[in-house]
Order: C-alpha cells, then structure tokens, then sequence
C-alpha cells in the first residue's frame, strides 16, 4: 500500500500527513463505524490534525470522543467497544505526524487499511447534513491509569523501594508511567517529563544514544533501573544499574519467560518477530511455552493466527514493543515499565538476565535499489540455504535461518529505504554477517 506503513500512516505535515488527508482519512473511515475516540500525542501539529480528523469523522457521520493528549496506549484502551485514532509520529522527528486506527483496542489490520485506502481514492461526499455526528470529550488518563496500576500489582508485584530513574522524552508518557510508578511504591525521578512537541530534551526515538543522559545520571545515582519511553508511549529502552541498555531482545525474554512461566493454560504462546533472538525461544521452551514468529508490525495478526491454531498467548513483542493480552490487545510500554519494575523489585535485574544467553548481536543494512529488492529476495531464497546446508529454512518473512548450535540470521527488505537488513546473532557473528553479505551483495548483483 501507498499511504499505510508498517504502523499506520506517517509522514511530514506539510507535504504527507496534512489537515487534508487528516479529513480525507476521518470521512472514509466513518463508514466502519458510529463512534471513534480520537487522542493525540504532544506535537505542535497534534491539536490541528486532530481537529481534521474530527471534521472528516463527523462529515462521514460517525460521533467523535476527544480524550486529548494521551499516550497511545490510552487512545487504544478507551477504544474498547468502539474505534479510535491516534494522532501520533511516534518517535519521528517533531515536523511529522501521523495517524494510527483501532478497533476495539487492536490496531487495523492490513484488510481494514486498504479498505480505508481505497475509500480515499473514491474521495467520498460528505453525508447528508442531518446525519453528520457530533462530539464530546472524556478524561481517560485517570482510568487507564489505575487499571495498569491494578494489572501490574496481580502479575509482577509492587515496586516498594526500587529506585527508578524516568525519561519521558517530553513525550506524552509523562502524565502515565512516572505516577503509576510511584503508585506501586517505586522511587521515582524524571527526566524530560514536560511534554513538548519540539522534544527539546532529546530526539523523540530512545537509543543509547539519545538517552546518554538518563544512563549517565542511572549510573551516577545509585538507581535500580532506568525506563526510556519515545514520543507517544509505546516503546521502552530498559538501563542497567550501571548506566548500559539492556538488548531489547533480552527484555522480552525476561518479561515472555516470566508470563509463560506464571501461565495455567495448557498451550502458552510468545508472538514475536523474525528479527527477534533465539534468546527468546529458549527462554519461552525452559518455562513450557512454545514462540510463534509473524512479521515486523503485526502482533496484532500473529495473535489472532496463534489464538486460531489453539493456543493462548501470553506475551506479544517486538524489539521495544510489547503486547500485555491479559491487559489489553495493544502495544503498551506503560504496562511494560510497571511490570519490568515490579520484576526488579521481586527478583533483582542481575538476576532476571542471568539465565538469558546473550550472544553478540549484530544488524548491517547493504545498498539496494527498491525495484530490485524483489528479485534479490527471491534469488537469496536459492542462495542462502545453498550456502548453509545444515541450517533450518524460513521463508514467510524474508529469509531466516537457523543454524545447528542456535545461532540465526534474517534477511529482509527494508519497507522504507533502499536497503536489504542483515540480522544475525552468533557467538562469531563477525564471521557470520561476513558470509551472508557476500551472499546478499550476489544476489543484488544478479538482480540488477
């Protein structure tokens, strides 16, 4: 599709996601349904764009509910029983917005986006004037709020003691984790806890780059653990009491384990990813679950399909993003920030990660142009399995394989750019990425 990524719709105000898509995005999704939810996250362009979105919902003749700034997690739990949108860029720079719908707090799926799609192209009228919606507005943040707290004291604990330095990011985390937090007994301090749309504090994406201060100020002040949340509240980075980022991958094998492991259900499963480590895996089989991979930005999806083969999910996650199904079916780093701190305080983070084998992980990204993408893929589907015979073959997302002492790699095309990805993890994954790149530069060459 032209206009939906791999997480809504994203883009530049200006020349993407303008007041008049923002319309043309609210009419045609109307026809889904009689009520939407609209929320937004901090950005200077967020107040507009909703107010866009409002006017082509009521014109299409669906009722709209204002919940105001909130992170998206919020937007998705007071989407429950109806739809929503989100206005949000996530951890895009401050010129961009974007917008993200649900229904009954999932995301839309692929079907659901290309139907909305394929309405615009339509350019619908306005229905008739004594049928257009009205609006209201309703404070969510309090509710929301006190059911992560409540969901978060039942599977992980308290957080009684436990030092946590906070780094909102001046993203519209700041109203919902530091206070449900400190509800649950933690020891709270905040960093870039203002939100503001300019993201003044730091760029709106939490790497180990951009959260130098929070890991410096972590090591510096005796705390148990750092949180580091992007713009809209529904990613999470988890630091060390010394200041170092645990590996996203490490997180969710920590968290997967421990709902796997506290599960009664005879068929536990962990959605994740093909990018995800084998960590993970291993972590899933010692508690007696069982992994299901589905591809990047749709645990949604992957959810629904292990759900229909029998099984119940327990944990959902992609690096940084995480599903709570118990809670709610969206990605919530609200929930993961209580439940993460509850852990520590139970069980101590050296301990969390002692039984996670953490092998050197490495991605590279190699030039290719985007109409030969599909053709390099389709030669490495021949290629890589040639040049490692023994290894286990997955071709549903790309192609991953995974080789007999547990090390993998991943082949993909980026969505966005003119890349293909190498993912590998190896306890010689120098020597690793070496081999699979000489075949991926081959097959981009054939391609070409």
């Amino acid at each position: 599709m032209d206009l939906f990524g791999t997480a809504g719709i994203r883009g530049d105000v200006r020349t993407k996601v303008s007041p008049s898509l923002a319309v043309a995005v609210g009419r045609a999704a109307a026809e889904d349904g009689p009520e939407f939810v609209i929320g937004r996250d901090g950005r200077e362009s967020g107040d507009a764009i909703a107010a866009a979105v409002q006017s082509g919902l009521e014109s299409g003749g669906a009722d709209v509910v204002r919940i105001g700034q909130v992170p998206t997690p919020a937007l998705a739990y007071a989407s429950r029983g109806r739809r929503g949108i989100m206005i949000t860029a996530s951890h895009n720079p401050p010129s961009d917005n974007g917008l993200k719908l649900f229904v009954d707090g999932t995301e839309y799926d692929r079907s659901a986006e290309r139907r909305v799609e394929t309405r615009i192209e339509s350019e619908p009228s306005p229905v008739e004037w004594d049928r257009w919606g009205s609006s209201t507005a309703l404070d969510v943040l309090d509710d929301y709020r006190s059911d992560v707290v409540e969901y978060a004291r039942e599977v992980a604990g308290d957080c009684d003691g436990t030092r946590v330095a906070i780094d909102c990011g001046n993203g519209v985390a700041s109203p919902a984790a530091p206070s449900a937090l400190s509800e649950l007994g933690a020891h709270v301090v905040t960093l870039n806890a203002n939100v503001d749309g300019h993201f003044p504090g730091r760029e709106s994406k939490p790497t180990p780059e951009s959260l130098e201060d929070l890991r410096a100020f972590v090591a510096d002040g005796a705390f148990d653990l750092g949180i580091g949340h992007d713009g809209d509240g529904d990613r999470i980075v988890v630091v060390d009491s010394a200041g170092d980022v645990v590996h996203e991958d490490t997180v969710l094998a920590i968290v997967a384990e421990h709902y796997t492991r506290e599960s009664d259900v005879s068929d536990p499963v962990v959605v994740t990813t093909p990018n995800a480590s084998g960590r993970i895996d291993e972590r899933v089989a010692a508690a007696g679950g069982r992994t299901k991979r589905v591809r990047l930005g749709a645990l949604h999806e992957g959810i629904a399909a292990a759900e229909s083969d029998g099984g119940t999910v327990v944990f959902a996650a992609e690096p940084w993003k995480h599903v709570h199904p118990a809670f709610g079916s969206w990605i919530d780093a609200i929930v993961s920030a209580v439940v993460v701190t509850g852990l520590v305080a139970s069980h101590g983070l050296s301990n969390l990660r002692a039984p996670v084998q953490e092998r050197p992980y490495r991605k590279v990204s190699l030039d290719c142009p985007d109409d030969s993408k599909e053709r390099a893929m389709s030669r490495l589907e021949s290629l890589l399995p040639e040049a490692f015979p023994d290894a286990e073959v997955n071709t549903e997302y790309g192609v991953r394989l995974t080789l007999p002492d547990a090390s993998w790699t991943l082949v993909r095309p980026s969505g966005t750019e003119p890349y293909v990805r190498i993912y590998a993890e190896s306890d010689d994954v120098d020597a690793l990425v070496e081999a699979v790149s000489a075949q991926v530069e081959r097959a981009v060459e054939d391609a070409s």
